[in-house]
């Protein structure tokens, strides 16, 4: 198994941006993991055949959690490729399918009406661009601690606290962590991601020290890419950080 950060450079809101989807493969399966804005399956598909991959070769999707820059391309990809199989963790799936009104939207409208007017016009169109993610059902829904049997065996470790549902992917193979959003690198440090916007942040902190029971060697951040170095320090100082 082998595992490629795909690196999406993009503009949002006048800034370049990065985003790193994770492909996971080996000799049987092509495993993406997220999948970015919506409209963004052509970068996507740039990024796999960067590596010699197409999108019509992807066997399984897994997301994360139910953010727009996660799954905002998730229905245009199932649609164009019915094949390929889409993976959440249990909580997540009736906000995928449409059953459940998303979080951010919910933070979004419970502050509107408290914002200075100046800010409202940007907080509608961002409240109008998540009713318009299109919604997809899943096809396999995973619970904390299943180990899916792909590419030498993948942990789901339920990860909550930016969102209740979310997950990050443990790759024994190679001491690995897919951190999803459980952790994003800034300026060469760990940090929590969008702390402001965390559905709860204590839970997410205990998120954080949940990972020191895994032994990783490198984590795959979707904002910030590559983690190497003393992960088990890293982590532990980022705990430290919001509880002394």
């Amino acid at each position: 198994m082998n595992y490629c950060l795909l690196d999406i450079e993009f503009e949002h809101n006048g800034q370049q941006q990065i985003i790193t989807p994770t492909l996971l493969q080996d000799e049987y399966d092509k495993i993406l993991i997220d999948c970015g804005y919506p409209n963004f399956t052509g970068l996507i598909e740039q990024a796999v055949n960067k590596y010699d991959v197409t999108l019509d070769s992807i066997t399984k999707l897994i997301v994360t959690h139910h953010d727009i820059d996660h799954v905002g391309s998730l229905a245009a990809i199932k649609w164009a490729y019915p094949h390929i199989q889409i993976i959440a963790y249990e909580m997540e799936v009736p906000y995928i399918e449409g059953n459940k009104k998303v979080i951010r939207l919910e933070q979004a409208e419970s502050t509107f009406n408290e914002l200075p007017e100046e800010a409202k016009s940007y907080v509608q169109q961002f409240m109008d661009t998540l009713k318009a993610v299109e919604t997809v059902r899943v096809d396999q829904a995973v619970k904390n601690g299943e180990i899916l049997p792909w590419c030498g065996g993948i942990e789901i470790i339920h990860t909550p606290g930016h969102v209740p549902g979310h997950i990050s992917l443990y790759l024994p193979s190679s001491k690995t962590l897919i951190a999803g959003d459980v952790v994003v690198i800034e300026q060469g440090k760990l940090g929590i991601a969008n702390p402001q916007f965390a559905d709860d942040l204590d839970e997410a902190i205990r998120s954080v020290r949940r990972l020191l029971d895994y032994d990783i060697e490198q984590i795959i951040c979707y904002h910030g890419g590559l983690f190497q170095g003393d992960v088990r320090q890293a982590l532990q100082q980022l705990v430290q950080e919001y509880t002394t």
